[in-house]
């Protein structure tokens, strides 16, 4: 009987003391375990492609801005007007100043999402990273499409916390995110409080900006501010801003105006400044 395969044990023999120092001296047992050792580097091999080609896939998703586009679908807006505020942005969108500021930031794109809110919320334009005209006509043109799917009263912490998921949840990498609210109210009806909702995402790095839009019958004229409040319970984080809507004629404007300071980072005194410059 050869010796080396007594001393593995394949025929009821052991060596007391030796362990797994025995399973080492054993050629069936080297094998063994040169095969197991080699399984292991491929996996890990495997293992380490995958780790290397996760950032490239992600490098090809990397904007200088995620952008959520929170628009108001509560009970005061109507069809018209939900249409009308839809158009307003894709007017926006597509202005050459728009696209200008876009492909003049660092990174030279920004990605974007177009959300309706009310006691629910409703993605209209899933994240789109615009770079050019080419695509800011592709989103112009999606947002004309789908049915309204929000429906009901104000639920403002909702929409904000909403707009927080969709800049966690992706896979896009930026090193800005940023709410863009718009609405012509504050009331809060249902989910959680404005100013708790507000706290947590303030608390991710997301800065909220916001847009009231006024209205003949708006809450200012008739007694309570909307931009106050707006200043004081919506907007906050890092370079946080407002852009009033005074009516239908100036909305497009407003949109546009808003959409520049948020791309290049900028507040309105610091764009005054630099224009004034």
């Amino acid at each position: 009987m050869p010796r080396s395969l007594t001393r593995c044990g394949l025929f009821g023999r052991s060596r007391r003391g030796l362990g797994s120092r025995a399973v080492a001296s054993c050629p069936l047992h080297n094998l063994t375990y040169l095969l197991v050792m080699l399984w292991r580097a491929l996996l890990a091999l495997i293992s380490a492609f995958g780790l290397l080609a996760g950032p490239v896939n992600a490098q090809e998703r990397e904007v200088g801005l995620e952008l959520v586009l929170l628009a108001d679908a509560s009970g005061s807006i109507d069809a018209g007007e939900l249409a009308f505020q839809r158009q307003g942005y894709a007017e926006a969108i597509v202005d050459p100043r728009v696209i200008a500021a876009i492909q003049n930031s660092l990174y030279g794109n920004i990605a974007v999402t177009y959300v309706e809110w009310a006691t629910n919320t409703a993605v209209v334009v899933d994240w789109t990273i615009i770079d050019g005209p080419e695509s800011a006509a592709a989103f112009a043109d999606a947002l004309a499409g789908p049915a309204r799917q929000a429906f009901g009263r104000n639920a403002i912490g909702s929409a904000l916390l909403e707009g927080k998921r969709l800049i966690e949840e992706n896979d896009i990498f930026a090193p800005r995110g940023v709410i863009d609210f718009s609405g012509d109210s504050i009331g809060n009806s249902f989910g959680p409080p404005i100013e708790i909702a507000r706290d947590e995402v303030l608390a991710a790095g997301i800065t909220i900006n916001a847009l009231p839009i006024l209205r003949p019958d708006d809450g200012r004229r008739a007694g309570s501010n909307l931009e106050e409040e707006y200043a004081n319970r919506i907007i906050g984080g890092p370079g946080a801003f407002m852009v009033t809507a005074e009516n239908r004629a100036t909305f497009a404007d407003a949109v546009r105006r808003k959409l520049i300071l948020e791309i290049a980072g900028l507040t309105p005194d610091q764009m005054d400044l630099a224009e004034g410059d």
